[in-house]
């Protein structure tokens, strides 16, 4: 039986409890789920926090979100991820609250996150998991808007799109994103 290659499962949000119930965290709130329900505990190293979990880590960076690169690019190299086992859960206002996307490579899509992960990278190649949030309102500002909580009613499909990302994050771990996009890609919540 061959060795499990190391992972990093990297959650993007903001810290503090301004921002923990707002639509930016979407990736904090799936490694929080992880983590209760696996059992790990976060611990502060550099700038982020992070749980190990068999051969790899869940990392949630302390940067904030826009310099998560300046977090997620060191501990790629010290701790030899190789791109394909490195997976970002992010926000995206591209697809509806309700629908999860999983991907490999390509552009930030104007999440500000990943794009600093690609620039400290200097590269794309690695796996998404997108957790839409919809689009704002016709006038409301988008940076307002993914700064905002999740509405009541919001909440309740959050819930269950949390469940199904979490899923997704450990069909990920032990299959590999081909089986994880085929299991989750087309869920409609």
């Amino acid at each position: 039986m061959e060795p499990v290659e190391r992972f990093l499962i990297v959650g993007l949000g903001n810290p503090g409890p301004g921002y923990a119930k707002t639509r930016h965290n979407a990736g904090f709130m799936v490694l929080d789920r992880l983590a209760e329900a696996e059992g790990l505990v976060f611990r502060e190293k550099n700038d982020a926090l992070l749980a190990e979990w068999d051969r790899g880590w869940l990392m949630k960076p302390l940067t904030y979100m826009n310099l998560s690169g300046r977090a997620v690019a060191p501990s790629v190299r010290k701790k030899g991820i190789p791109l394909d086992r490195l997976l970002v859960v992010h926000d995206d206002m591209d697809l509806p609250l309700g629908r999860i996307r999983l991907k490999r490579g390509g552009s930030s899509g104007g999440q500000r996150g990943v794009a600093s992960i690609i620039e400290a990278l200097g590269e794309a190649g690695f796996d998404r998991l997108r957790i839409g949030i919809g689009r704002p309102p016709p006038g409301v500002d988008p940076v307002r808007y993914v700064l905002s909580p999740f509405t009541p009613e919001e909440r309740r499909t959050l819930e269950r799109v949390l469940e199904a990302a979490t899923e997704a994050v450990r069909v990920w771990k032990e299959e590999g994103l081909s089986a994880a996009q085929s299991r989750f890609n087309g869920l409609k919540i």
